[in-house]
Formats: structure tokens, sequence, C-alpha cells
């Protein structure tokens, strides 16, 4: 993770300026998309009043008469839509710019602004410093002498938590039984009054436990009143005004309002007649401070438009699974051991199609491609780099801004869904990266969302992260753990996928992660143990737990933190597999000596046995190793060509063997020549020459093995997996072991020979007496090696050896690894 979100610093906002880095577009105005009305041309007449009324009966006699001003753009000198109003930058204000005129007045639609004496007066407000903190500044303001409506008056009342909604375009919402406003008299109101919040569900949310938001917030497709429509919910506590704006209202500012509960939840919500599935929008919020206002993408929409683009789509996420079978064998296996391959890939690089553009495949077009190969390949499951939406292609999917949405640019949701499913209905397991640790700063997105550090904590020091250039979130915050719980099983749930891989892991445990002294707080206890995020994670893996207790969680934790895959109730974050990062570098800085000086560094091929069982481990040659410099896997190989080779084979045909599970980057199963690159595609043309044809054979036939033989998966977690023969052959640099299951006559022999000298006559001793026949070979000529065999089976001799009453001696072949059985 250190190094391949470097190339995401254009992705950053500066918000003050309104500027979208990642477009470079102006994002001050209301859209520049062809065919979109500026906010200023859309209001005019058709501006309605939806601010909502008081809680009491009372108040709501009085208000009926009370004229309602419009609102003004925080940074114009006219109401916004008014006679000569201009577009002005928007953002977080500079502090000469917080003496705004006040908004002159303006008939329009049915309300009208009445002159007002005014008195001069102080109010105090906290205003961004940096775009990251907030301080305190003093602004000039005018008391009126008339009572004008407050924006608490856009409260609706807590009755609005007691509509009873069901989810799926077939609700009716129940009006609560009050009296309506001028505002909202009917059916035909812009937007009328609707929740699918219960009081329940806001108890929830206020405590951090509501674990499936994406049912409540966001846009969703319903009837409410007789008329079918979609009702919108937004989370902004600190806005003053929150409205709809999109392709419905030709893109308005103000005509869709949205009402604020009354249960101090910071809820928006209302239902839009007549809008449809395929409707863009955002949702434009003016902030009770600093005289913010934006457009933000909706944090909870199912869909986005393709980049650089970044409105929200209303849509549904209604599909027709035909992956029931997979499922139940999921939930027949939770319990049990087995195999995990793992091919994780860059869905806009692996293919691509050259005589268009060299475009990346779509999800359908993948669907037909995928499976089929990793079909073939023998991988059990795919992992898949972020596929939530990214507008930014260089940040491989690392830099979210549309948590709910998968990226746009390869299809719609029920496509990504299609080639889920098609990778299930070959029985092979989907596995997404899942990214918590922190997010862009585009001005679209979650950052600043409301004019104040809602998602982000305030402070730099925990809510900035120097490495990414991105914000870190609130861990501490329970409407912020409720948003990043019920976005994992979203996940899980609509899409069926079948793990979490959690990236970056150990930044969030760190406070001081990446950080000098003086650049981070510690916690309560002055420690640098970042506790609110390490109680997020146990919440989050306890979650998963009960809701889908036959789904892994993968954490890519790159330290020697304790416990990272034990259970939560005995102390530890409760983890299914952690990467073992430890063995991947050890591993790849030993391969990638001469191999005669290998028998100097020994302990580096052996140590990783020393912590192998303290976590259930998962063995990584994943996309950082091939990135920024760094070289294919291939071309951190010494020698010639056919030693290049031969050490990848060796390489592979070791990870198989030592205990954990299994993950390679697309590309290695090929010997690809060059590192990663996301602009580009797996290089497979290199398929028609040997020594990569080769490399493809053998990853096949480690697959193969690999699930047939219960001794390198029954104990992958346990030492019971694994006994050493000999690990101090330094000299002559190899390494033997057997790997075991609970059945004796399922041992293996496993004997890795890191040099290239041959071994005609090399000893072992061996736990059984019998015939060993060699059931794998690296050497075998149609990998590309020299086709050196132990042919036939290789008797024991009584002779005591390696602490053992029984020996053998078999062949050892330059550049290698054998597999042997013990043969019944």
């Amino acid at each position: 993770m250190a190094k391949k979100k470097e190339s995401t610093t254009t992705e950053t906002t500066n918000i003050t300026q309104g500027t979208d880095l990642n477009t470079g577009q102006d994002t001050n105005k209301a859209t520049s998309r062809q065919g979109r009305k500026t906010a200023a041309s859309a209001v005019g007449d058709s501006q309605q009043e939806t601010t909502g009324y008081p809680a009491t009966t009372e108040g709501r006699e009085k208000f009926k008469n009370t004229p309602v001003a419009e609102m003004g753009s925080p940074v114009t000198d006219s109401a916004l839509g008014g006679e000569g109003a201009k577009a002005s930058k928007r953002g977080r204000p500079k502090k000469t710019e917080t003496e705004a005129s006040p908004a002159t007045g303006k008939k329009g639609g049915r309300t009208s602004i009445s002159a007002a004496s005014t008195d001069d007066s102080e109010i105090v407000v906290p205003v961004a410093s940096n775009d990251i903190v907030q301080e305190n500044i003093v602004i000039k303001t005018k008391a009126t002498k008339k009572a004008a409506r407050s924006t608490e008056t856009s409260a609706t009342p807590a009755a609005i938590g007691q509509a009873d909604v069901t989810p799926e375009n077939q609700t009716t919402v129940e009006q609560p039984q009050q009296e309506q406003t001028e505002t909202d008299q009917g059916s035909d109101a812009a937007v009328q009054l609707a929740s699918r919040f219960t009081d329940f569900d806001i108890y929830l949310f206020k405590e951090g436990k509501h674990f499936s938001l994406y049912e409540k917030l966001g846009s969703h497709r319903m009837e409410h009143r007789g008329r079918q429509g979609t009702y919108f919910a937004v989370w902004a506590p600190n806005a003053e005004l929150v409205s709809v704006m999109g392709d419905f209202n030709g893109w308005s500012r103000e005509s869709h309002r949205l009402y604020l509960r009354g249960d101090e939840s910071g809820i928006w919500e209302g239902f839009v007649p007549d809008v449809s599935a395929g409707v863009m929008y955002k949702y434009h919020i003016k902030s009770r401070y600093n005289l913010y206002h934006a457009e933000k993408s909706d944090p909870f929409a199912f869909c986005r438009e393709q980049p650089p683009h970044t409105a929200s789509v209303v849509s549904d996420l209604q599909y027709d699974w035909k992956d029931q079978q997979w499922l139940d064998h999921r939930k027949s296996m939770s319990d049990k051991a087995q195999p995990y391959s793992v091919y994780e890939l860059h869905l806009g690089s692996w293919r691509r199609k050259p005589e268009e553009d060299n475009r990346s495949l779509t999800y359908r077009e993948l669907a037909e491609e995928l499976p089929a190969y990793v079909k073939q390949m023998g991988f059990t499951h795919v992992e898949l780099m972020p596929i939530m939406f990214h507008p930014f292609a260089g940040s491989w999917g690392y830099q979210v801004t549309g948590y709910f949405a998968p990226a746009s640019n390869f299809g719609s949701p029920q496509d990504l869904m299609h080639l889920i499913d098609a990778l299930h209905q070959n029985d092979i397991g989907v596995i997404l990266d899942w990214v918590p640790s922190h997010f862009p700063s585009d001005e679209h997105g979650l950052a600043y969302f409301d004019g104040t550090h809602l998602f982000e904590h305030a402070d730099p020091r925990k809510g900035y992260h120097p490495d990414w250039n991105s914000y870190i979130f609130n861990y501490g915050r329970n409407e912020v753990r409720s948003f990043l719980i019920s976005n994992a099983l979203f996940w899980l749930d609509k899409y069926h996928a079948d793990g979490l891989r959690v990236d970056a892991v150990a930044s969030m445990l760190y406070l001081d992660y990446s950080r000098k002294e003086g650049e981070w707080i510690p916690n309560e206890h002055g420690g640098r143990e970042n506790l609110e995020a390490i109680s997020l994670l146990k919440d989050f893996n306890q979650a998963v737990r009960e809701k889908f207790p036959d789904v892994k969680t993968i954490a890519e934790e790159s330290t020697a933190w304790p416990g990272v895959t034990a259970p939560v109730e005995h102390g530890g974050l409760g983890f299914d597999m952690k990467w073992m990062m430890g063995w991947m570098h050890d591993t790849l800085d030993y391969f990638s000596k001469d191999p005669i000086y290998r028998r100097y560094h020994q302990g580096e091929i052996t140590f990783s046995m020393m912590y192998a069982f303290s976590e259930k481990f998962m063995l990584p040659l994943s996309h950082d190793e091939i990135v920024h410099g760094k070289g294919s896997l291939l071309k951190k190989m010494p020698g010639d060509e056919w030693q290049r080779f031969a050490n990848l084979r060796t390489l592979y045909s070791y990870m198989y063997a030592h205990p954990g599970g299994k993950l390679l980057f697309m590309g290695a199963e090929i010997g690809q020549s060059s590192e990663w690159n996301h602009d580009g595609s797996v290089e497979w043309h290199l398929l028609q020459y040997g020594y990569h044809h080769g490399i493809q054979e053998v990853l096949r036939e480690l697959n193969a093995i690999y699930k047939q033989e219960p001794a390198l998966y029954a104990h992958s977690f346990s030492p019971e997996g694994f006994e050493w023969l000999d690990y101090n052959d330094a000299h002559n640099s190899v390494i033997s072991f057997l790997r075991k299951s609970d059945n004796p006559d399922e041992t293996l022999l496993v004997a890795c020979n890191f040099t290239p000298a041959m071994h005609e006559h090399y000893r072992l001793g061996v736990p059984q007496a019998g015939q060993w026949v060699q059931v794998f070979n690296s050497d075998d000529s149609r990998y590309g090696g020299s086709n050196q065999h132990n042919e036939g089976p290789i008797s024991t001799v009584d002779e005591p050896f390696h602490g053992r009453e029984q020996t053998i001696t078999l062949k050892l072949p330059p550049l290698s690894v054998v597999y042997l059985k013990l043969q019944r």
C-alpha cells in the first residue's frame, strides 16, 4: 500500500477553489455537461418552497401566513435565480469572503422577501483553516426587526420517523397524521413528506449499530400517495438547506428542497414524484457555517455516471441470481479446511481491446472470458482490486468516492452482478478489496460534506493521511461507523461477495503510522494504538460473522500486530486471514540474490516458519511488488534466461508447499516480462514463447495438486500440518519438509533446491518405511525444465538420518522443487 497510492495525488481537490482536478472542470457551476441548465437559469418562477413546518400546532398556525425568503447563493450578491445573479466560486470561503451581502428581495412563485431594517451584531462561527481543521472567526451580521423563519423551522417533526416503509419499489408511505403546509398540499408538491426510517432505525444509526443503512439512505424508487417516484435521504447534520438537483429539474439548486427530520439525526429526506430509474442527480448542500455550499454526489448512491463525470444515478439492484448452488456449497464448507488459491486482478487492465482504442473489457465481456480462464488455471478465487466508484483510474480503485456504487466505466450494477454470478456458476469465489482506511478530497465526495469535517476526523493529526494525500475516517463517530460497516455488508448482501480483503489495516491501527514525532496524538492511555479504529475493525468482523458466517475477511496488515486473526471474544481483531507480508519480502529478497550467495542467507528462506502459525496467513505475491520500478517477478530473478524462468518456477512451487493460502497477481502466471501498467494489458502475446507457456503450465499443475492433496491445506494454519526434515543444509541451499493431513497416508515430502547445482544422490531421513513416488517436479520439460526426474518408486533404507529411522536417496534437479508421496 505504501507506494500504490502515490500516483493518486492528482485526484485531490482544492475545495476552496472549487475545482475537480480529476476532470479539470470548474465545479463551482451547477453543471458543465451539455444539455444541463445552470442553477441560475433553472430556478426562476418554478422554484417552490419546501422547507417543512414547526412541530407544534400553534406554531403551524402562525407559520402559515409567514412570508418566506428565497435562499440566496452564499457567495453571490443576489438571490440565486434573481436578475443579474452570477456564478461564483464555491467552496470554503476565504476569511474576507465571510462578509457577504444579504440576499435582495425578489418575487417568484409564491414566495417573497420583505424589506427589513437591521441592527448590527456579531456571531462566532467555525471556519476551515488549510482545508483541515476549524477555528473561530467573528462575522458581522444583521438582526432583522421582523420575524423571519429560521433554519430551525425546516425541521420536520419527529413523527416523520414513524412512517412505515418497506423497500423495493412497491411501497406506499403512510403520511404522518398532521396538518400540511402550503408547500406540501398533496401530490402536486415538488417534494413530499415521506420516510423510510423508524425510531429504531434512528436509534441504531446514532449508536453506530445500523448496518443496513443502504436500505434507508440514498435514493430509492417507491410509490407514495398513489404516485411512482423516488425517495431521497442524506445525512448532513450541519446543513442549513439540502436540495436535490438533477435531470428532472434542470439541475436547479432550489426547486426541490428536502425536509430535515426533527429527531436530531441530521437526516434530510423527501419523496419526489415521477423521478424514475436512470435519472442523474446530486445534492446541493448549503452549510450553516462559513457560507459554504457545494454539489455533492450521494454517498449511498447505487450507481454513478461514467468518469470524469460524478453525478449519482437513481438505480435499483434487482437481479435474477443463478448462484444458489454455489452459495449452498459455500455454506456447507464454511467450517471445513479448504484450499485458497487466489488470482488477484485489476479489471481495467486484465485484458483490453486493442482494435477498439485499447479499451478495457466491460463487466459483461469479462463474464464471457474471465471465469473460463480462471477455472482452466485452477484458481479457487479471484480477488478484484477495488471496483467501487473512483473517478481517477490511476488510483487503481484505492481512492473511492462512491462506496456503494461499482465502477461505472465497466457497466451497470447488474452487469457486475452478472460477472460475479458467472464466476460462482464456475465454482470460483469472489473476494473484493475494501478501503475503509481513507478517502480522497474531491469536492463531490465525502470530504467536508456539509461544510464541516463530517466523515473525516477534524484534527489533521488523526484525519489526514500524509502518504496518500487523503482523509481518514472519524472512526469514533457513531454515524460514520454505521456508514462503513453498512458498506462492507452491502457488498456481501447485494453482490454476493465471498470475502473482503481490507486494505491498509496497519495505517488504521497506529496513530503514528507514517508520521514523525509531534505529528500524531496519543490515545487516552498515552499509547500509539488507534483505539477507535481497533473497535471499528472488531465490530466489522463481528457483524460479518453474524450476518454472513460463511464469508471470509482478510487483512492487509504489514506489522507484527498481535491477534489479527484471533477471535474478537479472545481479544483479537477477528479476521479470517492475514497477508503474510514478512514472508513476501524475505522470500523475494532471497530469490533476487545470485544462487552462489544464497548459502549465506539460508535464514531468510526458513525464518517464516518461526511465526507461520502465529496468525492464519495468506502468502501474497501481489500487485504491490511489481510496480513503481520494482520490475516484474521474472525480472527479479537472477541468472540467464533459463535460470530466471527456473527460479520463478521454484518460487511458485515453494510457495504452494508452504503453509497458508496463496495469492498471485495477474500476469505473474505467464512470467510477464515488464511490471504492471494499469493503462495496458497483461502481455498475453508472450504465451507463444515456450518458457512463458511453461510458467502457465506449472501454475495450472500446482493449483491442481493443491486442491487434490489434503496435506497441502488441511492444516494450513496450525503446526500439525508441517514438519521440518532439514533446514540446515545452507551449503547446498536446500530445504526439505513434510506437509501433513490427519491421514498419514496423505503426507507429502517437499525438497527445494535453490541453486543450479544438480544433486544425483541426495539423502533425506523420512518418517515411514516404504516406497516414495514423485508426484510433482518443477524441472519437468513441459514447464521448460531440464527434465531430471526420479523415475519409479524410491524405496526406503533402514539407516537413521535426520533423526529418523528410515532414509531415501533421491535425485534433486537444479533450481527445482519436487513433491514425493508414500505409495500404498
